[in-house]
Formats: structure tokens, sequence, C-alpha cells
């Protein structure tokens, strides 16, 4: 069994009860059809998507690579999925798993029009999410990082919060960064945050970076994730913990291949950690690895 039930375990972070700290980063149950599946080696949540509006393949194949020297995976899989209308015919069977909602634009809507299909995902994954990630922060989709920009982000973010207000029962809304931005960047980060109320951020997608690699896959083109990632998302996290005085939660990703790891993370600020590639690379033992760990820190 992976799973581990503690009370001990248990956190509360931006108003939801998490059973455990442990969750599955977006990308990996892209259409919300293996959540339960998943849940079932002993995730706390799980994040699917991202999601957009209208179905979409996504970029051409192959845009997968392992790179295996590093320990590590680069991917250009452009925000393939089903469409937001698939992923809640699927997520309308959960009863008790901790879900979190990653929302994106369509490839063919521009930047201008970015919002509207923010508003799409965000108005139909409502009923079926716990939380929601506004993605804004992957190298896969052209253009899309500069939705990260101070102007376009707040007023996006402020318009999904106007929505979200009006709701009878607000749900959290998170921001997804990647780890390419600079401390002044950063900075707009938190002064973002503080002026939209969001709920957190989560730190950090993938990085166009490819210092110190090893591996013949690294001239791939795409997002790097994996243990050449672990210094820099934990760097990232420590900065907004440190420079916003903990004003907000953060969701570390980025590199987590031992529990050491994350417990690294949460040490540096973050209230909640997600796995993928050191998932992939470790197995299912690597969320019991953390879960025994946090128990033993605690």
């Amino acid at each position: 069994m992976y799973v581990i039930k503690d009370k001990r375990l248990e956190t509360e972070v931006f108003g939801l009860k998490f059973p455990n700290r442990v969750g599955l980063a977006a990308g990996f149950d892209k259409n919300a059809l293996l959540y339960k599946e998943l849940s079932n080696f002993g995730f706390g949540f799980i994040e699917i998507g991202t999601v957009t509006p209208k179905p979409q393949d996504g970029n051409p194949k192959k845009r997968l690579f392992r790179l295996k020297e590093d320990a590590a995976i680069i991917n250009r899989m452009g925000f393939n999925n089903d469409g937001v209308d698939e992923a809640v015919l699927h997520l309308k069977k959960n009863k008790t798993i901790l879900i979190g909602g990653n929302i994106g634009k369509n490839k063919v809507t521009s930047n201008e029009n970015a919002v509207d299909d923010y508003i799409i995902c965000f108005e139909k994954l409502y009923a079926y999410v716990d939380y929601f990630v506004v993605n804004v922060s992957s190298p896969n989709t052209p253009n899309l990082r500069e939705l990260q920009e101070k102007e376009p982000l707040t007023k996006l973010l402020q318009v999904l919060q106007n929505l979200n207000a009006e709701k009878q029962v607000p749900k959290p809304i998170l921001l997804k960064i990647a780890p390419d931005l600079t401390n002044e960047q950063l900075l707009d980060i938190i002064a973002i945050v503080n002026e939209t109320q969001i709920a957190g951020v989560i730190a950090t997608n993938t990085t166009i970076s490819r210092e110190s690699l090893t591996s013949n896959n690294k001239v791939e083109i795409g997002g790097l994730s994996g243990k050449p990632l672990t210094n820099r998302s934990t760097e990232v996290i420590r900065f907004l913990s440190e420079k916003s005085n903990k004003a907000f939660p953060i969701i570390g990703v980025g590199g987590i291949h031992c529990a050491q790891d994350a417990l690294d993370k949460l040490n540096a600020g973050a209230s909640l950690v997600q796995l993928y590639t050191g998932f992939i690379y470790e197995g299912p033992k690597l969320v019991k690895e953390i879960n025994k760990a946090i128990l033993k820190n605690s």
C-alpha cells in the first residue's frame, strides 16, 4: 500500500483541507481520466489539465523526451487535451478526491483575447474543482509567457477574481510561474498577488534553460523538468516567501526526486509540494517516502 493515512499529515491551505501535502502536478492527467487511480498512490491532491476551451492536438510528435543521464524530461506537448467539456464529464464522477483545475488558452486564441479562454474554463470547471491554477508559464504555446508581464497578468487575474467573488463559495485561484523569471519579475509577481488577492502561487513550471545537461536530448526544444530544476525552483520559493513575508501560500514543484528535495521546498516556504518528473523516474514509492519524512520531521 502506498497510502499513509495519518491525522498529522493533514493540513489546511487556502481554506482547503488536504489529507497530505504531496500532490500530482498538472500535465500528467490532462483530461481528468485517471485521478481516482492516481490518488491510490497516496497523493493528497491531483491537479488536472492544462485544459483549454476547445480540444486541441498539441504540437507534432515526437514531443516528449527523456534525458536519463540528467534525470530530466523535455516536453513540448503544447496543451494537448480533449477540451474543458470532456474534463467536466470525467470530474462529475468524483466524490472524495481534492482536485485542482489547471486552465490555459487555445493556441489559436490571440493574447488579446486570452482572457475569454480562461473565463470559459473557469466557469465550466467551477463546480467540479477545489482550486484553480492559471497557467501562463508553459513555454510550449507561442507567446503564452508574454501574459506573465505585469499589465496583462494583472488584468487576467483581476477578471477571474471578479467572477470568483460573484460565486456563493469562491474558489482559490493560484498562478503558476516559470523558473526563468528574474528577481525583478518575481517582485512583480508578489505585487500582482497582493493587488489581485489571488490565493497563492505555484513555483515552478518547466524551464527553457539547458545549463549543465549531458544527455544528447538536451538539443530538443521545449520545457525542461526534473533534477536540473531542483535548486532553482527552491530558490524561487525561498525568494517569494521571504520577500512577501509569507503573505501567501506557495505550492513547490520542480525536481523533487527524493524526500529531502520535498523537505527542502517546505523549509524554503512551500505549504504543499507536487511531483511530475520525479514520480516518473522514482515511481509511486516516492509519495510514501515524502509523507514518511514529513511525519518524521513534524
